[in-house]
């Protein structure tokens, strides 16, 4: 399962990969054979990641690179790209997926809204825009991975910058692969990770045990693994709560709202509560 999806490619980098379903992906790829790059911001974590890849690697830490990365910098990306390149030579497959959430509200913290647009957004495209280039260069097979979120779709009340930021980053995802669609000969694709509920570091809140209904992130990954050989674009994740079924109701709602000329996000609006309700029975 899954390794097929990635026969062609020999080096993988994945930004956000110390932690979650970064690590997940790195930890996966690196047992599959691959060569793993783990970027994500330097500390302790970094160094524990690549440990840990290191130990899934039939090639041990020669086929594990950790490069201490802050993906809201222009700079420290262009570092990134010449530090693997001089490492092992070629790039093949990059997962753009590291990512923050502090917490928000339409009037609160401004800060928190630079941090998330600048890590969350203009760091997932700053990323594709980095590597891309090289990978059209090459002429071979090539693969990007954006993780977005289901916020950017059905967009919840409860943390507008992120939802701003995931919505921009699905934007972006469908922009790229339109780009490398019409690009004649060109064998690079891109898709869209939408993950479900996932019990991670940036979704635990306090928490110490996993909810029942979160997947793991390895779950995560080995379903992104499934679509990718599938040749899915969006890779919508269902959890242990939530069916694709479930899935495709709210997101159909969502559109909606703009369709019927319903108030945003009326899911949650008192008045058409009960609409809603009919329409998941429908």
């Amino acid at each position: 399962m899954g390794m097929d999806a990635l026969k062609p490619f020999h080096v993988a980098v994945v930004t956000g990969g110390a932690s979650g379903i970064g690590l997940a992906a790195c930890r996966r790829l690196a047992a599959m054979g691959l060569s793993v790059v783990i970027a994500d911001r330097p500390g302790p974590g970094l160094e524990a990641a690549a440990e840990t890849v290191a130990g899934d690697s039939p090639r041990g830490a020669d086929a594990v690179q950790a490069v201490a990365t802050d993906v809201a910098s222009r700079v420290s990306l262009a570092a990134l790209v010449d530090a693997v390149a001089a490492r092992f030579g070629r790039i093949d497959a990059v997962m753009a997926n590291a990512a923050v959430q502090p917490g928000s509200a339409v009037l609160g913290d401004g800060d928190n809204w630079t941090r998330i647009l600048e890590v969350n957004l203009h760091g997932v495209i700053d990323t594709v825009r980095a590597f891309l280039p090289g990978l059209v260069a090459s002429g071979g097979p090539g693969l990007v991975v954006i993780t977005g979120s289901k916020q950017g779709i059905t967009t919840p009340p409860g943390d507008p910058a992120y939802n701003v930021a995931k919505a921009g980053v699905k934007a972006f995802a469908e922009a790229v692969q339109h780009d490398l669609r019409n690009r004649p000969g060109c064998a690079v694709t891109a898709h869209l990770l939408i993950p479900g509920f996932v019990w991670t570091p940036l979704t635990a809140n306090g928490r110490t045990e996993k909810p029942a209904a979160a997947w793991t992130p390895e779950q995560t990954i080995d379903f992104m693994l499934e679509r990718l050989k599938a040749g899915d674009f969006y890779i919508l994740c269902p959890d242990n709560d939530v069916t694709r079924a479930l899935d495709e109701k709210r997101i159909l709602w969502a559109a909606g709202d703009i369709v019927e000329n319903r108030p945003p996000l009326s899911r949650w609006h008192p008045d058409h509560a009960a609409a809603f309700d009919v329409f998941l029975k429908l």
